[in-house]
C-alpha cells in the first residue's frame, strides 16, 4: 500500500515522546563531549599546570588547599599526546552519542539497538562506580541510564514479538 502525503504527515506527528526525550539527552551528551574535546585541544602547547593555577587565582581558591594542590599536581602530568588522546576520545564519543540521538529521533531500529547496546555496556561500570563511591550524581546517572535501557529493551522486544491475530480456526 502506498502512503499518501497526508498519511505520512499524520505518522510524523505521532512521534514517540520518550524516544524524543532520550534523543535530546543524547544530543546534550554529544554537546558536552564536544566541549571536552575542544577544551582538550585548546590546552595543546600550553603548560596545563599554569592554566589551572590561573583558574585557581581567578576563582579565589586558596593555594594552601589540599584539593587545589592535588589538582595542580595532576595537571602537571598532562602533556600534548595525552591531550590529543582525550580530544580524540571525546569527539568519537560525541559522534556516537549524536548518531544515537539522530537514530532515536528518526525512530530507526538501528538507533534503538545502538543505544540499547551502548547503555547496557556502561551499566556494570556505573554500578561499580556507585558502589565504590556513593554520590547523588552517580546514582542519578545510573537511574537515568537504567530507565533508558529498560524502556528501549521493552520497546525493541515488543516490536520483535509476532502479533497474534484474532482469527478463529
Amino acid at each position: 500500500m502506498i502512503e499518501t502525503p497526508a498519511r505520512l504527515d499524520q505518522k510524523r506527528q505521532h512521534h514517540n515522546k520518550l524516544l524524543i526525550l532520550i534523543a535530546a539527552y543524547k544530543g546534550l551528551q554529544a554537546l558536552l563531549f564536544v566541549a571536552v574535546g575542544v577544551g582538550a585541544l585548546r590546552l595543546l602547547h600550553k603548560d596545563v599546570g599554569d592554566v589551572f593555577d590561573d583558574l585557581r587565582a581567578a576563582l579565589h581558591f586558596s593555594p594552601e588547599s589540599r584539593f587545589v594542590n592535588f589538582i595542580l599536581d595532576k595537571a602537571s602530568l598532562i602533556n600534548d599526546p595525552l591531550l590529543r588522546r582525550i580530544g580524540a576520545v571525546a569527539f568519537s564519543y560525541a559522534a556516537l552519542s549524536l548518531a544515537e540521538g539522530i537514530g532515536l529521533y528518526l525512530e530507526k531500529a538501528w538507533g534503538e539497538l545502538l543505544t540499547l547496546a551502548i547503555t547496557a555496556s556502561f551499566l556494570p561500570w556505573e554500578i561499580f562506580e556507585v558502589s565504590r563511591r556513593f554520590t547523588w550524581v552517580r546514582v542519578g546517572l545510573l537511574l537515568i541510564n537504567t530507565l533508558v535501557f529498560l524502556y528501549l529493551f521493552k520497546l525493541v522486544a515488543s516490536r520483535r514479538k509476532p502479533v497474534h491475530s484474532q482469527e478463529s480456526v
